[in-house]
């Protein structure tokens, strides 16, 4: 039996005394009810030092003995309510402290039959067969991938080229097809009008020169 089935299970003195005691759930019931009678008794402390502390100021100077008999009850009262205080916090404490107690119980006797429900899993596997298991599991993925590269290879037969050659075929396809489109390019035409002829005034200075050399030539 494992320790934690143990720890549910209980044995000896100490589980016979826990069988008479209260459930969780009871004890924080009974806690809460004591809660709620207490801060039923802060409420009426309180009415009752305001209504104090009210006929202590009725009275004033007029009656100062029943104004002190007031203040005395009041002071009582709130001795009183501050007794209830503590005594709220201490029991707060101990519901919480419960709560967390039970809480852990329940989480520990889950995780208890998880672990039991995992032990009975695991007693048909046997960690050898598991071994073997996997060992056939790789050597079949190893086939699988062999199998897959010889495919592949053999797809890939006849793709084997030479590159030069290729290359070489590849720029002479370039070049044909340079060649085309330089001869589709088209030259600009020959205007087929006359160029303008030269100003006269222009005309007329040239032959005003070849005058004037003509008449130098003579001199000379």
């Amino acid at each position: 039996m494992s320790k934690i089935s143990r720890f549910f299970k209980g044995g000896g003195a100490a589980a016979s005394k826990g069988r008479g005691g209260p459930s969780p759930q009871e004890a924080l019931a009974r806690l809460r009810e004591t809660e709620e009678m207490l801060s039923k008794k802060q409420e009426y402390l309180e009415t009752r030092i305001e209504r104090e502390l009210a006929l202590a100021r009725q009275h004033g100077t007029k009656n100062r003995r029943a104004a002190l008999q007031a203040l005395k009850r009041k002071k009582r009262y709130e001795k009183q309510l501050s007794q209830i205080d503590g005594t709220l916090s201490t029991i707060e404490f101990q519901r919480e402290a419960l709560e967390n107690s039970h809480t852990n119980t329940e989480v520990l006797k889950n995780m208890g039959y998880a672990a039991q429900a995992m032990k009975k899993v695991h007693e048909n596997m046997d960690l050898n067969k598991i071994d073997d298991l996997m060992q056939d599991i790789t050597e079949q993925q190893d086939v699988a991938q062999e199998i897959s590269e010889a495919i592949s290879n053999r797809a890939a037969f006849g793709d084997e080229f030479d590159e030069d050659e290729l290359m070489a075929e590849l720029e002479e396809l370039e070049q044909e097809e340079m060649n085309k489109r330089m001869r589709d390019v088209r030259l600009p035409s020959v205007p087929s009008t006359s160029l303008p002829s030269r100003p006269v005034s222009t005309r007329k200075r040239v032959e005003d020169e070849d005058d004037m050399k003509q008449l130098a030539a003579w001199a000379s």
